[in-house]
């Protein structure tokens, strides 16, 4: 069985979630099938593993509409995109969508990365269910990461298709932290700063947290920072990163009390995993998909509460408490690997060939 994985979604210079998940899922998934990729800009194959690859257009280029006439040419048994727009009009295989989460009918805002008039398409898109719905019935099955999200896809009825769960995991080949060696008096944060991920709540309890240095990693725009360094407590001590690399995340990691995540809405919450992997405490908004992924080894805190946010760190101060959530954090991360995702992959992929036979017509030609 040829599978052919759109990796279009691809960032140029670091990933982001999605661009993470399809280039780790396409590196196990080539251990085990025959894979190939799909690219819109040979820049992004620093970010991609070594596997056969076509260039083609961009996934927000007008030319997507007619996209499965060139990914006809390549005889793929089944496409995996890793997100639900993908043009589908006349395709020949079997195809399966991704939907990661339901964060923008609640949080609409849009990436800023995207260009103005997609930005505006994106604000209407999730104004109702309906689009929706029409993007992932055109797959054989839909993919997501995250029970708590198929759980939402049910609720809310947004397709007929059947769903299979294919979830994140952390990078592998780390070595976790020895516990005994103690931590730094810093927390981390990884993750965007868009309003749902809720940076303010953590920031207002570093009043209460002198003592601490919280680091901001990721990349961030000036008036964002200017913004939350308003809200920034007398004396708090606060570093906005602007970006890091792998190694320097990892370093990071390997030295710190926690990492934080407070974030209102989330699809997964690959930094919780990638922090329990290193041996590193988690201290996370109390919401569905955080418990779902973080089960017992992480600190749940109310997301609206920044006292409750400084007293799960203080409580990390605690050397028995604090070594016991790191083993405890190691043992958690280990139910996740992409080994497990790409065998899931897999697996779906056939029985989307499968569900694509089954529905052909008695003519034999086989639906779009």
């Amino acid at each position: 069985m040829k599978i052919i994985i759109d990796a279009r979604f691809t960032r140029l210079d670091h990933h982001d979630g999605i661009s993470r998940y399809g280039a780790s899922l396409i590196a196990a998934t080539a251990k085990i099938a025959d894979v190939s990729m799909l690219i819109s800009d040979v820049r992004q194959l620093a970010l991609l593993p070594e596997v056969p690859y076509t260039l083609i257009n961009s996934p927000l280029s007008p030319a997507e509409v007619l996209v499965a006439r060139k990914v006809n040419t390549l005889g793929a048994d089944v496409v995996v995109c890793p997100m639900q727009t993908m043009g589908s009009w006349g395709r020949k295989y079997a195809l399966v969508l991704t939907l990661h989460d339901l964060i923008y009918y609640e949080h609409p805002a849009p990436p800023a990365f995207l260009p103005a008039p997609v930005r505006g398409l994106w604000r209407l898109y999730h104004k109702a269910f309906w689009p929706q719905r029409f993007l992932l019935n055109r797959a054989d099955i839909v993919a997501t990461i995250s029970s708590t999200t198929a759980a939402l896809i049910a609720k809310y009825r947004l397709t007929k298709r059947p769903v299979r769960i294919v979830g994140n995991a952390p990078q592998p080949g780390g070595t976790p932290r020895d516990p005994g060696a103690g931590a730094d008096k810093t927390l981390l944060y990884m993750g965007s700063f868009m309003p749902y991920k809720n940076v303010e709540t953590m920031i207002k309890g570093m009043a209460e947290l002198p003592d601490m240095t919280l680091h901001l990693l990721s990349r961030v725009t000036p008036q964002r920072r200017s913004e939350l360094e308003a809200l920034a407590p007398d004396g708090a001590n606060i570093v906005f990163h602007n970006g890091v690399t792998d190694a320097e995340y990892e370093a990071l990691l390997n030295r710190t009390t926690a990492l934080i995540s407070l974030s209102r809405a989330e699809g997964y919450g690959l930094p919780l995993v990638e922090a329990m992997s290193h041996g590193t405490p988690v201290i996370a908004s109390d919401i569905p998909i955080f418990r779902e992924v973080g089960a017992d080894a992480v600190s749940y805190v109310h997301p609206d509460s920044p006292a409750e946010f400084a007293d799960a760190v203080r409580k990390l101060e605690q050397p028995e408490l604090w070594k016991a959530r790191s083993r405890r954090s190691v043992e958690r991360a280990a139910d996740f690997s992409w080994d497990e995702s790409a065998r899931r992959l897999v697996e779906l992929a056939e029985q989307a060939v499968a569900l694509r036979g089954a529905r052909s017509g008695p003519s034999g030609q086989k639906p779009a």
